[in-house]
């Protein structure tokens, strides 16, 4: 019988384990390319619980998990803003899969809920973030329609 993955909206009693994702998340992203100011500027902050419970019950924000057999291996955090011009942007700031479940429709199943999150919110666009070099992510995020707008560019001083 094969696996069964799916998203759904996070809960509570997901919460330690979503953390503990998102100290992987992290970890993994620190590493590559770009990653290192990334961390220092952008990243998602430890202690994780306490921001992860936070957003859980916030009307801007959606936290959803992906699970394989109803075990946590994914995560998202989806997030909507009211710009100076009174639009309303949406943001994807986590998208996470356990690197040995990736490729198995969780990540997909997750942006899905999320992007529709923000549809629903009456966002005019979603945004999220792939690092240099990471061809993968760029490559996840245009499948579902997000193409650069922008890019950031760096010299690291002594």
């Amino acid at each position: 019988m094969a696996a069964e993955e799916e998203a759904r909206p996070a809960v509570a009693a997901d919460l330690p384990r979503v953390a503990e994702l998102a100290e992987a998340a992290v970890e993994e992203l620190r590493a590559g390319r770009g990653g290192a100011v990334w961390a220092r500027q952008a990243a998602r902050r430890a202690p994780f619980l306490p921001e992860l419970e936070r957003q859980l019950g916030a009307p801007d924000h959606l936290v959803v998990v992906g699970t394989v057999d109803g075990v946590v291996m994914g995560y998202g955090v989806a997030r909507h803003e009211v710009l100076a011009d009174g639009g309303r942007l949406g943001t994807i700031t986590d998208l996470y899969t356990e690197a040995g479940c990736r490729e198995l429709g969780i990540g997909e199943a997750m942006m899905e809920s999320m992007v529709d999150w923000c549809a629903a919110a009456g966002c005019f666009g979603v945004d999220s973030l792939a690092l240099p070099g990471d061809r993968h992510t760029k490559n996840f995020f245009e499948s579902f329609g997000l193409v650069a707008r922008a890019i950031v560019v760096h010299r690291s001083l002594p």
